[in-house]
């Protein structure tokens, strides 16, 4: 038997949902060739890289506004009092973000 051109195989394990979107665009794209359709995406398909640090930044400044809010909620409940200071806190941090 004459060496195969191509002497490596990849494997690879999809879900069910997976497996039908494949054979969607595969459709679309009419072909019936499973082999070739992954080698082409594989090799020439697009590769998409979302840096998410500053909507994590923004996250964690969000999160730290909930938990001095709740501080301060948790004193008025306990005291019957609302204090300028906190209130003060509360408008520049939500300024900052």
């Amino acid at each position: 038997m004459a060496e195969r051109k191509r002497a490596i195989q990849l494997k690879l394990w999809v879900a069910e949902d997976e497996k039908n979107l494949i054979e969607e665009k595969m459709k679309i794209l009419g072909t019936h060739n499973f082999g070739a359709y992954a080698k082409k995406m594989l090799i020439d398909g697009y590769i998409i890289k979302v840096d998410y640090s500053e909507q994590r930044k923004l996250a964690a400044e969000v999160n730290k506004i909930g938990i001095n809010i709740n501080q301060a909620c948790k004193r008025i409940n306990e005291t019957g009092r609302a204090f300028a200071e906190d209130v003060a806190e509360l408008k520049s941090k939500m300024e900052d973000v």
